[in-house]
């Protein structure tokens, strides 16, 4: 199943790089991003209607209706919560001034990059579940303080004082202007690097920070390493066309941060109180959707009102 998967991640990649253009420069219109974002959703319920097939067979109906439940309602979870990091791509991009043409290449490296890096965290982090059960508690507690700054933060971050960019301008010659799509340029015979790759640098650098939040709430549905994995990865390669789909109306979307908290202060809470009480996988997912879709209906009626105004 690990291999039928990666092998699978890496052929929609080469169908986006080859097929579709997807390196090749070009802005991404919302109808392209809103057919995309649909593709990958249809494609995350199919493979959960496979796997569950597949598990029915193999380990009986019981087994696949809770894994099938499981993979769901993570990819709810980490669907929502990259929600987030496409307001943080939006303040990257409009930080550097980046033209809309050159930004779903720099998405495309950004996604390679995560699922490398996802990879090890997922990884890493069942071990970890594995052999140290304790850590759920610490992971729980981390997700309630996460949720509460979530509640009183903002996305107005000092871009140009990130340290991650200041120790790249040190440690590397940058251009002050784009070169098209390219990350680097040879100028007189020495190699320069162009603004593009200090933006591919704060992507990767964002997506490990949102990792660090996502990856702990999804063990909270399931320590299994597969559906962890899965339904993460499936987020993160459906992330570039839920941001072309977004960027354009981010702010009709003002509440969402806020549904966000409360979704990982209440995973969080839910991993605290497991030795005491078990929500079950599909409760949880009502409470998951209630509250995004609230949050959701709330942002739009509230940013009409102030439109009318």
């Amino acid at each position: 199943m690990w291999v039928v998967f990666i092998g699978f991640v890496f052929a929609m990649l080469a169908v986006d790089v080859f097929a579709l253009g997807g390196s090749r420069a070009h802005k991404v219109s919302i109808r392209e991003a809103a057919v995309w974002s649909v593709i990958w959703v249809s494609l995350a319920l199919g493979f959960d209607a496979g796997l569950w097939f597949y598990l029915k067979q193999t380990a009986g109906t019981e087994i696949a209706t809770a894994k099938a439940m499981e993979f769901l309602t993570g990819y709810v979870i980490e669907k929502s919560l990259s929600v987030d990091n496409v307001f943080v791509f939006l303040l990257i991009f409009g930080h550097f001034s980046v033209p809309v043409q050159y930004q779903r290449k720099v998405l495309l490296y950004g996604v390679v990059g995560a699922i490398a890096m996802r990879i090890i965290m997922i990884l890493a982090g069942s071990w970890v579940v594995t052999q140290f059960a304790w850590v759920m508690y610490l992971f729980g507690i981390f997700l309630l303080i996460t949720g509460a700054k979530m509640l009183f933060s903002n996305h107005e971050a000092d871009v140009e004082n990130n340290p991650v960019l200041k120790l790249a301008k040190k440690l590397l010659p940058f251009t002050n202007e784009f070169h098209e799509e390219k990350f680097s340029i040879k100028r007189d015979g020495k190699r320069f690097f162009t603004p593009l790759l200090l933006v591919l640098i704060l992507i990767e650098v964002s997506d490990v920070i949102f990792a660090v939040d996502s990856i702990p709430a999804i063990f909270a549905v399931t320590t299994d390493p597969f559906i962890v994995f899965t339904s993460n990865i499936f987020a993160i390669m459906g992330l570039r066309a839920l941001y072309f789909l977004l960027a354009d109306m981010a702010d009709r979307f003002h509440l969402l941060k806020f549904g966000l908290a409360f979704v990982l202060m209440f995973v969080g809470i839910k991993m605290l109180i497991v030795e005491w009480m078990h929500v079950p996988t599909d409760v949880s997912l009502m409470v998951i959707g209630v509250i995004l879709g609230g949050s959701v209906v709330a942002s739009l009626l509230t940013s009409r009102n102030q439109h009318k105004i």
